[in-house]
C-alpha cells in the first residue's frame, strides 16, 4: 500500500514542536490516521473505538491517562470527552511540548471538547481530501493566488495534469489512491451509509435514513449553485428548518462547504446568500448517479462540478499552509448588469445582458483578486466582463484577474487578466 505524502506534514511537525498538544481534524476517511502513523511511527498509539480502552478511560480518566507515558496519540478521543479534563491537568503542570495527538472521526464533538478544554495547549490542524499536487507528487505548497509572483514560483513545477474528469470522478479520498483497485461505487456506497448511521445519528438521532439519502442526493445536485433552503425542502417534502438543520449538519461534518458572498456598502446589489460545495466531486457524484468519467464530462452537472472541483483546490491551497480559507475566499452575485459574448453551434457571435458574477474573490491585504471558471478551453476576456464590478468598492484595489479553464497554456488575455490551465492551481 503506497502511501502519499501530504502538503500539510511541515506544518503538522512544526506544530507537534511548538505546542503541548496538537489535534488532527478533518471528515471522515481524509487519511488523519494514515498520516500520523507515517510521521511518528515511534509515538504509542491508542484508538478509543476498541471498547476495553474506552470503558477504562470513561471509569477513570486521571487514572488511564497516567498509565501511558508521553508522548502518546489518541484516536478517536471525541468517544471519551471527560478524557480531555484529564489531560488538561497534566498539560497545565507540564512545560515541554509534544505530549500528545488527538485524532477522531467525528470533527464537531472532537472540536467541541478541545475547545472547552484545552484552549491554548493545542495546536490545530485541518487535512482535506488529496489536492491535485499531492496526486501527482507535486512539491510546491503556496496558496493559490493569481500575482505574478505566485505564477512565476508555480511554472518552477508545472506538470501536465492528464485525465482530469476521471480524476474529478474517483474524488479524492486517499484509499481511492493506495488502492486504485479498489471499487469507486462499492467505496461510496460505504462511506454514504457509514456517515449517516454513525455521524449523523450521533448528532441528531435521526432514524429516517431514506429521506436524509434523499437529502443529500438533492443537495449534491446542486453543488456549485446559490443555496436555497425552500428549494431543496420542496424537492423531498420537508420543512425548510429542517434543511437549514440537516445542512448545518453537512457543513459540521466537512461533507459541504458554503462559500460566502461578498458584499459591502458600495456594491448593494451583490445577492447575499451563501453557495454550497461538495468537499469531495466524487463523493457528490455518487449521490447523483453519474456512473462514468464520460457521462460526467458530458453531462448537465459537468459545469458546475468542474466549478466544485476548482474551488476546492483553491480552499485546499490555503488549508495546507495553514491559511483560514474563509476569511479570504468569497464569490460575488449581483443584479449588476454586464454584456458577455455568445456562440452559437454555427460560430454566429452575439451579445446578451447578464447579471454579474464572479466565481471566486480571493482578498488580501485590501486587493479583490477575481477568478472565473470554465470547464471550456478557450475563454475569452469578456467571460470576466463581471471584473470590473470590484471597481466600484473604493476601499479596495482589484488585482490580477484569472479564467481557470481547461486549456494548454497561460494565456494574457489583457491587462491584469490571465487564462490559467488548471495546472496552476
Amino acid at each position: 500500500m503506497s502511501y502519499i505524502n501530504r502538503a500539510i506534514e511541515p506544518l503538522l511537525i512544526k506544530k507537534y514542536q511548538s505546542y503541548k498538544s496538537v489535534a488532527v481534524t478533518g471528515a471522515r476517511q481524509v487519511g488523519k490516521t494514515r498520516m500520523t502513523k507515517e510521521l511518528f511511527p515511534g509515538v504509542k498509539r491508542i484508538n478509543l473505538k476498541n471498547p476495553n480502552l474506552l470503558n477504562a478511560a470513561s471509569s477513570d480518566p486521571q487514572g488511564f491517562m497516567e498509565s501511558f507515558d508521553r508522548p502518546l496519540f489518541i484516536d478517536e478521543v471525541q468517544e471519551c470527552p471527560e478524557l480531555l479534563s484529564s489531560v488538561k491537568d497534566i498539560l497545565d503542570n507540564v512545560s515541554t511540548y509534544s505530549n500528545y495527538l488527538f485524532s477522531g472521526s467525528q470533527k464537531w464533538s472532537l472540536m467541541e471538547g478541545l475547545s472547552d478544554s484545552l484552549s491554548g495547549m493545542v495546536g490545530i490542524i485541518e487535512l482535506a481530501g488529496l489536492s491535485l499536487r499531492e496526486i501527482n507528487s507535486i512539491d510546491f505548497n503556496e496558496r493559490f493566488i493569481p500575482t505574478d509572483e505566485y505564477i512565476k514560483n508555480r511554472e518552477k513545477t508545472l506538470k501536465k495534469y492528464t485525465d482530469i474528469w476521471k480524476i474529478i470522478h474517483r474524488g479524492f479520498y486517499p484509499e481511492l489512491y493506495e488502492h486504485p483497485e479498489k471499487d469507486w461505487e462499492e467505496y461510496y456506497q460505504d462511506y454514504v451509509k457509514t456517515y449517516i448511521e454513525r455521524d449523523v445519528y450521533k448528532i441528531t438521532k435521526i432514524r429516517d435514513y431514506q429521506t436524509f439519502y434523499r437529502f443529500l442526493v438533492s443537495v449534491a445536485a446542486r453543488t456549485g449553485q446559490i443555496l436555497d433552503y425552500t428549494n431543496i425542502a420542496n424537492d423531498i417534502g420537508i420543512s425548510a428548518d429542517t434543511v437549514k438543520l440537516w445542512i448545518g449538519i453537512l457543513v459540521k461534518t466537512d461533507i459541504v462547504y458554503l462559500l460566502q458572498p461578498y458584499y459591502n456598502s458600495h456594491l448593494n446589489r451583490a445577492i447575499k446568500s451563501p453557495k454550497i460545495y461538495f468537499r469531495d466531486t466524487g463523493l457528490a457524484c455518487f449521490l447523483t448517479s453519474w456512473l462514468t468519467p464520460d457521462t460526467l464530462k458530458n453531462g448537465a452537472i459537468a459545469g458546475h462540478m468542474f466549478e466544485t472541483f476548482v474551488v476546492n483546490e483553491v480552499i485546499k491551497s490555503f488549508i495546507n499552509v495553514g491559511k483560514d480559507y474563509s476569511k479570504y475566499i468569497y464569490y460575488y452575485h449581483g443584479k449588476d448588469k454586464v454584456k458577455k459574448k455568445k456562440v452559437d453551434r454555427d460560430g454566429n457571435i452575439t451579445e446578451e445582458n447578464e447579471e454579474s458574477e464572479i466565481d471566486i474573490i480571493i482578498e488580501e491585504n485590501g486587493i479583490l483578486y477575481p477568478i472565473e471558471i470554465k470547464k471550456g478551453s478557450n475563454p475569452t476576456a469578456s467571460d470576466a466582463g463581471a471584473f470590473t464590478v470590484l471597481d466600484k468598492d473604493i476601499d479596495k484595489k482589484r488585482g490580477m484577474g484569472a479564467i481557470i479553464c481547461t486549456g494548454e497554456y497561460k494565456l494574457k488575455l489583457r491587462e491584469n487578466l490571465f487564462s490559467l490551465p488548471i495546472e496552476y492551481i
